[in-house]
């Protein structure tokens, strides 16, 4: 049985607290794993969640801060002790290389795994397969940040009343999928389109046209809400969000769940997240995330 869902490792910004780790996300779709912005201790949140090595296909970093990049280096060698049997593949901003280079070699180890380099140099298609098509698009933050959203292919949805009426039944369905008609009835004559699933991974970043073209028609959007709205001027100037923004940019998306995260520690409240990102007109559902939470990906409309 196929499962999707986002697993929270850490929602701390800058500084963790005794309660929030540093970042850190793994988002399980069906038989992958893909690991978001790995800040420190990472490796130990990953055991407390019961995410294994062996889970992860893909290293997803939007920008070298450290809160989002300090946990490469021990997840990386975890990979490579656990003898991970498949290929990983790490993507993060291309400027970034050296930072990259150094987290991945930080200490001595035995390299025993395929660790594929795929660095972001632009806005685009990362990579496609058949369960899904992985996207960057540039943030807005003082140093190089993409974002990322998945995006499942558009599937058929079978109609039962209209194969009834077309009297197609048992084997001739299936023959009617592969072969697209049987008998002069065409597939769209006894389907509907059925949309893909979509997911979409927001960090550091001020408002921009990047922030908004992720956000668009997720399923599931996780999104830094570091600043409450009191304090918009100090987000502006450290490029970031606050709830309010997050919240906006989820209501005019049409997003079906959003997950707030990266709390700055000043503020003490996490349920005034909610009521900003309310407030701002967001009616879907939300979740102010905690570290190990565990999210479902909503099922799909119908």
């Amino acid at each position: 049985m196929s499962v999707r869902e986002l697993i929270v490792l850490g929602t701390a910004s800058q500084v963790p607290t005794r309660h929030r780790n540093h970042n850190g996300y793994v988002l399980r779709w069906d038989a992958e794993g893909i690991l978001f912005d790995p800040g420190e201790g990472t490796q130990r949140q990953m055991v407390r969640a019961g995410v294994a090595a062996h889970d992860l296909n893909r290293i997803c970093v939007t920008h070298f801060h450290g809160d989002h990049s300090l946990g490469l280096a021990g997840v990386i060698q975890r990979i490579n002790l656990d003898r991970v049997p498949h290929e990983v593949t790490a993507h993060y901003p291309a400027s970034g290389q050296r930072f990259f280079d150094r987290l991945r070699y930080a200490t001595a180890y035995r390299e025993t795994v395929s660790l594929t380099q795929a660095p972001v140099a632009g806005e685009g298609v990362l990579a496609r397969t058949p369960a899904y098509t992985l996207q960057a698009r540039r943030l807005s933050h003082p140093v190089d940040s993409f974002g990322y959203r998945l995006v499942e292919p558009d599937g058929r949805r079978m109609l039962p009343e209209r194969l009834a009426a077309y009297g197609i039944a048992g084997p001739d369905v299936g023959r009617l999928q592969r072969t697209g008609e049987l008998r002069g009835v065409t597939l769209d004559q006894v389907s509907e389109v059925r949309r893909g699933q979509r997911f979409a991974f927001v960090m550091d970043t001020r408002l921009c046209d990047g922030v908004d073209a992720l956000a668009e028609g997720c399923d599931l959007l996780v999104i830094e809400s570091t600043f409450l709205d009191e304090d918009a001027r100090l987000a502006d100037e450290y490029g970031h969000l606050t709830a309010g923004q997050a919240g906006r940019v989820a209501r005019d998306a049409g997003v079906r769940h959003l997950v707030l995260t990266h709390f700055s520690q000043r503020y003490t409240d996490p349920e005034e997240f909610e009521r900003q990102a309310r407030k701002a007109g967001f009616e879907g559902e939300l979740t102010v995330a905690r570290d190990l939470l565990r999210i479902p990906v909503p099922s799909r409309h119908g």
